[in-house]
């Protein structure tokens, strides 16, 4: 087992790891830019090491100062989370030539499902159900039109290195369809690095499901259920909850496929495999070749902590239980906590916590990075923290967050708090008659809880 890791990340997914290597008795190494010299994942670490300016590409994205900041503290492994450099093949590569363990797949596997356009090509050799589009990436603006007339609109037009819901834009017509590509491809360049573009069918109001998988260099490949993710905003994820409420035979083909999926590129480690879900059709539209945001539900339900499981892995473990062995255990749903105000277009909302009070008890987890005087930095991603609840099924568990959200307080800036609790009070998200529309579709009506007059 390793003795040194370096998480190559900020914000509650730092704070997250650094807590479970010291459950397993591993030092922990923080890097951070310069303003993020009190964040927490700062203060918990053992050491820490500043890799650069507040820009992303000066510090969270800067491989030569990381690789730079692991050799320098003697970590003998990298974990990267997610985002940043997590589902980047090169970084991994580089740690491999550093002699360092990357904790995720290796960069042929990241190169293979990390890149969007060559996923699905992967997929339709394997039989996998794909959503009707382009076949690999497009290589210019003409191309990509005439692929889509082909196709036929609408049209999702997406980042082969995407993710996050940036890089993305859904067109109409080909009069949209210029700007919209434009768009995205300017967003992922800033974003990614990389403005590679491929082109799907847009699946009109799919249901977003997902299946964690966790595979060993032994060829061990299982899956720890899947989550349903369709509670969306402009393609970025608001709500999940874990088990999903897709029929049982439908799962278990969706599963197998997900499992076909790891096993045609030799998958090592925690990914997971998307599905959009259209009545009893299912279609592969990406991997993450890494961690989850939302992977707290997964644990809840299944009692299996992913990072140690990831981390044991990385280290040449075998895993320890077999897909028998795994039993699902009542219901999850994840809110994501953004600091950002609805009431503004969701714009974001920096600033100082003044007072947070984060509720506590059976089946409540609250994964964060914030406390009081912390300053949010305008220079990244605006979420702040995830509200988990656990119940025995799904009623208890919209009840309970429900409870939660009443309760959590986190004053100094605005947040998304209410209309999160907005949508935990809807009768089609309590009925689970909701896809990935249901946001656009009621926007009006979630923005009309009395706290934001």
């Amino acid at each position: 087992m390793f003795q040194k890791i370096l998480i190559a990340n900020r914000g509650e997914i730092a704070v997250r790891i650094i807590r479970t290597c010291k459950y397993m008795g591993i030092e922990t190494v923080a890097i951070y830019s310069e303003v993020d010299k009190l964040s927490l994942h700062v203060q918990l670490a053992d050491e820490s090491i500043c890799v650069g300016a507040a820009k992303s590409n000066e510090s969270y994205l800067n491989m030569e100062n990381i690789i730079t900041a692991a050799i320098a503290s003697g970590a003998e492994a990298i974990h990267p989370g997610f985002g940043f450099l997590s589902e980047n093949a090169e970084f991994a590569q580089l740690c491999v030539d550093c002699g360092i363990n990357f904790i995720g797949p290796n960069s042929n596997a990241i190169s293979k499902m990390g890149n969007k356009s060559k996923a699905r090509d992967i997929m339709i050799k394997a039989s996998i159900p794909v959503v009707p589009g382009s076949i690999g990436s497009v290589k210019n603006l003409d191309e990509a039109i005439k692929i889509a007339n082909e196709i036929g609109f609408p049209i999702l037009i997406k980042a082969s290195a995407g993710g996050g819901g940036r890089g993305m834009r859904i067109a109409f017509n080909t009069s949209e369809f210029m700007t919209a590509y434009e768009t995205a491809k300017t967003e992922a360049l800033n974003a990614f690095g990389d403005d590679t573009m491929y082109l799907e069918k847009y699946i009109i109001n799919p249901k977003h499901i997902e299946f964690q998988m966790l595979c060993d260099k032994y060829g061990n490949v299982l899956h720890l259920g899947e989550r349903d993710c369709s509670i969306q905003r402009r393609n970025q994820k608001v709500i999940e909850e874990a088990p999903s409420l897709i029929q049982e035979d439908l799962r278990d083909k969706m599963a197998k496929a997900a499992i076909k999926a790891c096993k045609s590129v030799n998958y090592v480690n925690a990914g997971t495999v998307e599905f959009l879900v259209s009545g009893n059709d299912f279609y592969f539209i990406e991997m993450n070749t890494r961690i989850q945001v939302e992977h707290p539900i997964t644990e809840m339900i299944f009692g299996i902590d992913i990072i140690k499981e990831q981390i044991k892995i990385a280290a040449g473990e075998k895993l320890s239980f077999n897909q028998e062995d795994i039993k699902l255990n009542g219901h999850s749903i994840e809110c994501r906590l953004n600091a950002e105000n609805p009431k503004q277009k969701f714009r974001p909302c920096p600033g100082k916590i003044k007072l947070i009070h984060i509720p506590s008890g059976n089946g409540i987890r609250f994964d964060s990075f914030i406390y009081p005087d912390y300053e949010i930095q305008p220079y990244y991603d605006s979420m702040i923290g995830k509200v988990i609840v656990h119940g025995e099924n799904r009623t208890e568990a919209i009840k309970k967050m429900r409870a939660t959200l009443e309760e959590l307080v986190v004053e100094g800036i605005d947040t998304n708090q209410s209309f999160l609790y907005m949508i935990l009070n809807d009768p089609d998200y309590i009925k689970g008659t909701f896809d990935t529309s249901f946001v656009e579709k009621k926007i009006d009506s979630l923005l009309e809880y009395e706290e934001y007059e």
